[in-house]
């Protein structure tokens, strides 16, 4: 849940680039490799990430003055070794529809006269009024080999994204490849090269918490991302290859690569790098990710987890709803429509890190909910004809589906006319990314919820995993303006416009 702060002159935006610090050890006092993040903001209250090279107390000073004059200093936690010397600090008592600016600042522990150099970021708190909205959305980082490439500038859509100067940042998913180790050259199909940075953790897949958590740092060495961190605040969200691909809860592997077989263990180890390196409130007892992000009048977000609670891969093809056709799970599809039913906000978006009409194989059984069968809901679509569905029966007006997972981006329109199950009310999905991966697509459509393609851009020809120079790399844009019209651009990497949907509101 994240806000981030609107500049309105853009040497503020390349000065806070510009303080954002690299990744560089000090030997005499701690540093700050990897830039710092703001993240699940609300109206009075932000958290605040950082990580020092050393075990350290993380200190906050924040003020609503760029100068920082009167600013308010909290202590927060030690960053220790346990955490791989991260901490999170919540901030309290914000003014609201404020933009906050922010320093980190570590504190050695073993001798308190020595403190870090600081490192500063900001963000917006929440608004209480019916204020213009801005955000982007996208997913896929650092996907099917491609890594950071410096001498191409980098992952550089963060830079393209942080220059529209977004309110905040929703990652759809696939936030690491925990599974895609990132060598130091790749062949490209021209006879040129594409050089990757590389880590000792990215050598091969991640299995221990350590290289579970080194795929995170290593996203972090990229200049963009740490200056795209310090300016606009994150909604974390997960998909598989936090972990690994097409995963599910009881699968025990047969990859060779591994030596850790349990998926289970994977995972939970998965979701503690994901919990210690994004600005984001997991509930520590029930590593919940799934959540509500009300951000003013105009919108709410809510953030669904198609991954901890799912049944195995199959044929996808069940009757009956049961334990193995769940996709989000019983409880968290009634939170869904709880938080649904009472929102009181313009526009409901569901952040989703899948999209729902779109054919996701896995060999021979299915990784997305749609199976390939145009009929009446089967397996995992039982689930979702059942949340759309009461969508329609409780009347609630204004929902937009956003995700990424496919690599390429599209805009659908699900309709009623055309579904064989007609029984809900139509809605758009706006679909992006990769952010820096290969570029997939696209994929085949599933007509059980009357999928139309308004508009979609992948490779042409059949082509399959063309690199980030290949320039097929995207993020989405949306504007909701004060009297509640919405705007949903797709854009590109050099930051056009490729597609534009508005719409307008239901009373």
């Amino acid at each position: 849940m994240i806000f981030s702060i609107r500049f309105g002159l853009a040497s503020t935006a390349v000065a806070l680039a510009l303080a954002v610090a690299s990744p560089v050890r000090a030997t005499d006092v701690p540093t700050q490799p990897y830039g710092v993040q703001s993240g699940d903001v609300t109206a009075d209250s932000a958290v605040i990430w950082g990580r020092a090279d050393r075990e350290a107390r993380m200190i906050v000073e924040w003020c609503t003055d760029a100068d920082f004059a009167d600013a308010t200093r909290v202590v927060g936690p030690a960053a220790l070794e346990t955490s791989d010397l991260t901490a999170k600090m919540v901030l309290e008592g914000l003014p609201a529809g404020q933009t906050i600016h922010y320093r980190v600042i570590f504190q050695d522990l073993a001798d308190q006269t020595v403190e870090s150099a600081p490192v500063e970021g900001a963000f917006k708190t929440a608004p209480t009024d019916r204020a213009p909205v801005r955000f982007v959305w996208s997913g896929d980082t650092a996907g099917q080999g491609w890594g950071i490439n410096e001498a191409w500038g980098g992952m550089r859509i963060y830079e393209t994204m942080r220059q529209v100067e977004p309110d905040f940042f929703i990652h759809s998913g696939d936030y690491i490849y925990a599974d895609g180790p990132i060598k130091a050259e790749v062949a490209l199909p021209d006879g040129t090269t594409w050089t990757n940075v590389t880590i000792l953790e990215k050598e091969k897949v991640a299995e221990t918490l350590d290289e579970f958590r080194g795929a995170y740092r290593y996203n972090m060495m990229d200049a963009n991302v740490r200056a795209f961190n310090a300016a606009v605040p994150i909604f974390a969200q997960w998909d598989d290859h936090e972990t690994l691909n097409n995963w599910y809860p009881q699968e025990v592997l047969a990859d060779d690569r591994y030596t850790v077989k349990s998926v289970a263990l994977l995972s939970a180890r998965a979701k503690q790098a994901f919990a210690e390196y994004t600005p984001s409130r997991i509930d520590a007892t029930t590593e919940r990710i799934y959540r509500t992000l009300s951000y003013g009048p105009l919108l709410d977000v809510f953030f669904i987890d198609m991954r901890t609670y799912r049944g195995p891969n199959s044929a996808n093809l069940q009757e009956t709803a049961s334990d193995a056709t769940a996709f989000l799970g019983a409880d968290q599809v009634a939170w869904l429509k709880r938080e649904l039913k009472t929102s009181t906000a313009t526009w409901k978006v569901i952040a989703s890190d899948m999209p729902i009409g779109l054919v996701v194989r896995d060999g021979d059984h299915f990784e997305n909910l749609a199976n390939a069968d145009d009929g009446a809901p089967k397996g995992r679509e039982l689930e979702m004809a059942d949340l759309l569905h009461f969508i329609k029966a409780e009347d609630i007006a204004n929902v937009v589906w956003l995700t990424a997972d496919v690599h390429y981006t599209a805009a659908h329109y699900y309709d009623p006319e055309k579904a064989a199950y007609p029984d809900f009310k139509g809605f758009w999905e706006f679909v992006s990314g990769p952010l820096n991966a290969g570029t997939f697509g696209p994929n085949d459509k599933d007509g059980t919820f009357g999928i139309t393609v308004d508009y979609e851009k992948a490779p042409e020809g059949g082509m399959a995993n063309l690199p980030p120079s290949a320039g097929l790399q995207f993020f989405g844009q949306i504007d909701i303006a004060a009297d509640g019209m919405m705007s949903v651009q797709l854009k590109d990497l050099a930051g056009e416009t490729l597609h534009t949907v508005t719409l307008t509101p239901e009373s």
